[in-house]
């Protein structure tokens, strides 16, 4: 038996994977008006080509201007910004990749020094930002039905423009996490109160985007699983939810926290505990970021089956290469990382 599972290929439907490293989502910023430029294409492809498993692209907002606080943003809906993708996704395939776009809105997230502001109001559950801010207004129910049906038909372009799959941004502190969140969801309707209520709205996007994509389509979820905050959401609390997500069409849960940011830790493997709660509820795998730098923590988290998919972020930033030499060390030893 290989003692390298790291290494060996993923398939889960119309998804098939070379390995079990992902690179993980960060936002960059380069895509000016929001849409997607050759230099973007050059940026993905270039880690497709250091053969990384799956590429997740930074998040790329659903609807209009203002679920963005940052104009280099990209979109995923309009003309230009979809044409853009195009270029993207046909470059990556090029060079052997396999890609999805993370689907996001912002919510009512206050722009910190960009000194940009998007036309039109932010958005959320009940217009508050974070513990103590408010900063925003709360969301109709025909604003949420429009949020649902931007997500769903974000998800149609991405399989009709050849990606090989999507990814729905519920943490960090966005939309959909503030929806989850007692902290921030102080609604009275059928999407504030209890926790299935909370629940509701992630779970409608998935549905409708199950419903867009079809059967075979592969959706990842990125779930904020623990706000880290007093009165917040807990992994128990997610550990909960988590097979309602399963139900309404997740394919692969990808866990993270912080409900105003993720990288709230320092140190390897800082989400892993999230893992440990929530795999063994779920008949699906499971995907976990978060510090992993080290070629033998990644093996070793899909060895002891405590997660099925290795997300690696900044060191794929810092090394494009970065899962042809962790391959190479684990097998021979010779390669640094």
């Amino acid at each position: 038996m290989d003692s390298h599972p790291l290494f060996q290929p993923f398939r889960l439907k119309s998804l098939e994977l070379k390995n079990r490293i992902v690179m993980a989502p960060m936002t960059r910023s380069f895509s000016p008006g929001g849409v997607p430029t050759s230099d973007v294409a050059d940026y993905y492809a270039r880690r497709a080509h250091g053969d990384v498993g799956l590429i997740l692209s930074e998040g790329t907002v659903v609807n209009r201007p203002a679920s963005s606080n940052d104009p280099n943003i990209p979109r995923f809906h309009g003309e230009k910004p979809l044409l853009g993708w195009k270029g993207v996704i046909d470059k990556v395939h090029a060079a052997g990749g396999v890609m999805a776009p993370q689907l996001w809105h912002m919510g009512v997230v206050v722009p910190h020094g960009s000194g940009w502001l998007p036309p039109g109001p932010f958005e959320g559950p009940s217009g508050l930002v974070e513990p103590g801010k408010t900063g925003g207004v709360a969301m109709s129910e025909a604003d949420i039905a429009e949020t649902i049906r931007a997500f769903a038909q974000a998800a149609w372009d991405a399989k009709a423009l050849g990606f090989n799959a999507v990814e729905l941004h519920g943490a960090h502190g966005y939309l959909l996490n503030q929806f989850f969140s007692p902290i921030t969801n102080a609604r009275s309707d059928q999407y504030g109160g209890s926790l299935a209520n909370r629940a509701r709205l992630l779970l409608e996007i998935v549905s409708d985007v199950r419903k867009r994509m079809g059967q075979k389509a592969c959706i990842l979820f990125r779930l904020g699983a623990d706000d880290r905050y007093p009165t917040g959401i807990t992994p128990e609390d997610s550990r909960a939810v988590a097979p309602m997500l399963v139900e309404a069409g997740v394919d692969i849960l990808d866990l993270s926290g912080g409900l105003c940011g993720s990288r709230i830790d320092t140190g390897p493997g800082f989400y892993v505990y999230l893992a440990r709660v929530i795999k063994p509820v779920v008949k699906i795998p499971v995907m976990i970021t978060g510090g992993i730098t080290s070629p033998e923590q990644a093996n070793s988290l899909v060895v002891n089956n405590v997660a099925d998919l290795i997300g690696v972020g900044r060191a794929q930033l810092n090394d494009p290469d970065w899962t042809k030499k962790a391959e190479q060390h684990l097998r021979t030893g010779f390669s640094k990382i």
